[in-house]
């Protein structure tokens, strides 16, 4: 069997095994991605595998330098590739993209043990605190007119509630308005 005929077929295996899966991503045909754990988390990334024109009878391209890895640790990527590494020379020369997919499923605790689960805080020097409290604006409060204000506070008593009725109906003068009915 070919190189050729044996990525089709793998291709076939994965569209059928990851149909419906969010997490998978098929960006070409020869590359897809995996994406481990909760969306947001600070733990969860992506593992990017791109295909060879040999593979698999040549080692595929594990790539963690994607956009969406850019918060995860040096050392913690470097554990990851170290270990997909490690399982790559036992399973050349048949399919391993679901194979290597699940080894990081499996092992994703171990994976991710030296990541934290929330961005570690930093500490501001003062230059940078000025810059924060520069950037927020204070909300603006309604500007009234002396004519508004004097208005509302006619309106009101001196408890600063508007008085007790302000609301009510004059029924004689609303039944004089509508009519009388036959």
């Amino acid at each position: 069997m070919s190189c050729k005929e044996q990525q089709e077929e793998e291709l076939e295996v994965l569209h059928s095994i990851y149909e419906g899966d969010d997490n998978f991503k098929e960006v070409s045909l020869t590359t897809f991605q995996y994406k481990y754990g909760a969306e947001g988390s600070f733990q969860s990334f992506n593992v990017e595998v791109v295909w060879g024109e040999d593979y698999p009878e040549t080692p595929p391209q594990v790539n963690l330098d994607t956009f969406y890895n850019k918060h995860i640790y040096d050392n913690v990527k470097s554990k990851i590739n170290e270990g997909l590494q490690e399982q790559i020379p036992d399973l050349l020369g048949c399919a391993m993209t679901y194979t290597l997919f699940e080894w990081v499923k499996e092992n994703y605790d171990d994976l991710v043990a030296e990541q934290p689960e929330s961005q570690p805080v930093t500490q501001v020097t003062e230059e940078k605190t000025v810059v924060v409290e520069v950037a927020k604006k204070k909300e603006k409060k309604e500007q009234l007119t002396k004519n508004q204000k004097r208005k509302i506070f006619d309106r009101l008593d001196a408890s600063g509630e508007r008085p007790r009725g302000w609301d009510w109906v004059d029924v004689i003068r609303h039944l004089s308005q509508t009519g009388s009915q036959n």
